[in-house]
């Protein structure tokens, strides 16, 4: 079939080498047209994924209604903050009956929604059959084929499972869910934790405080996302925990990576300069602790990790303030507290 990725940055190139070797039309779109014809001279991505080689099956265009025409299945693998303007303009060129899939990991800072609802809000006649990509997924790996495994989300079983055979490759395993609440929130989410996991390496901790720090940040994850209307079992999943494990630990990781900044003293304008690429869990902070203030869900490490970017707070304070805070139970509701 005919299959559009929109964004050709890391992840987009390696969701288009994955479909191209899995013998589909693959239109890999780019925002400039320089960058496209180099792509299809090159059939290499050194800007942002080097070890890719894109199949010969997937055509590299800055034209959009070239891209997205006649398509089964688009992919949206733009960064979060570009997914307004990208559904926007699919808009017009959409097929009847096209799935749309919304690749990026991020909440849209204002509105404070997530990619999904921002999509139909430009796409209303995607609603019935949106899906949602996200997993443990770094594209390093997947460009080299390194066993990975992913969950399309949507509320249409048979659009998540479009997905799911359009993907499905010897070492690109692809599950399905219904809960694309707690998908989309477990990639968003994870990236603040990823940031605290890269400040408590930067300043010297070990691995202790590491598990303390994924394992309590996931228990934040899933406060805001029962709020939201999710699953509590989606985030033990791989949306979950999987994608919160790889991007806490792995070098890939960027939000790690501007932890580490972050501990050794740099701004969040000199992380954003140095990476030249979108460091989400700077965003989707701002975004989570504003909607944790709105539903009053308390999450106290994602209010340090808003005070280190925001408002200027000492990393090492704020990792003191996380561990004197007052002793509660781990397990924080439930009939075995209320009888204990």
């Amino acid at each position: 079939m005919k299959i559009a990725v929109i964004g050709a940055g890391g992840w987009g190139t390696a969701l288009a080498t994955v479909l191209g070797e899995n013998n589909h039309q693959v239109s890999l779109w780019a925002r400039s047209q320089a960058f496209a014809a180099e792509l299809a001279a090159t059939r290499h991505n050194p800007r942002y994924l080097p070890d890719a080689v894109l199949p010969d099956g997937v055509v590299c265009t800055a034209d959009l209604d070239a891209a997205a025409r006649g398509a089964a299945i688009v992919i949206i693998a733009t960064p979060s903050h570009a997914v307004r303007a990208a559904a926007g303009a699919l808009a017009e060129h959409l097929a009847a009956g096209a799935v749309v899939v919304s690749a990026a990991k991020g909440l849209e800072i204002g509105s404070l929604k997530r990619m999904s609802e921002v999509i139909v809000e430009e796409i209303p006649a995607a609603a019935a059959r949106l899906v949602a990509l996200s997993g443990p997924n770094h594209a390093e790996e997947v460009a080299l084929r390194q066993p990975t495994a992913t969950v399309a989300a949507s509320a249409s079983r048979e659009a998540a499972e479009a997905v799911q055979d359009a993907l499905m490759a010897p070492y690109f395993r692809v599950y399905t869910n219904p809960d694309i609440i707690g998908v989309e929130l477990g990639g968003a989410l994870k990236n603040i934790v990823a940031l605290g996991a890269g400040i408590g390496d930067g300043l010297g901790f070990g691995d202790n405080a590491k598990a303390a720090l994924m394992t309590r940040g996931l228990a934040e994850i899933t406060r805001l996302g029962v709020a939201m209307g999710a699953s509590p079992l989606t985030f033990a999943g791989l949306a979950g925990i999987g994608d919160l494990i790889v991007t806490c630990t792995s070098s890939h990781s960027r939000n790690r990576r501007a932890g580490l900044a972050l501990a050794a003293g740099k701004t969040v304008g000199e992380i954003e300069g140095e990476t030249g690429m979108v460091v989400e869990g700077i965003r989707s902070t701002l975004a989570a602790h504003q909607l944790a203030g709105r539903l009053g869900v308390e999450m106290p490490i994602t209010a340090e990790i808003h005070r280190v970017l925001y408002q200027g707070a000492d990393p090492r304070e704020a990792v003191g303030r996380l561990m004197g805070r007052g002793r509660t139970h781990e397990v924080e509701e439930g009939a075995e507290i209320e009888n204990w």
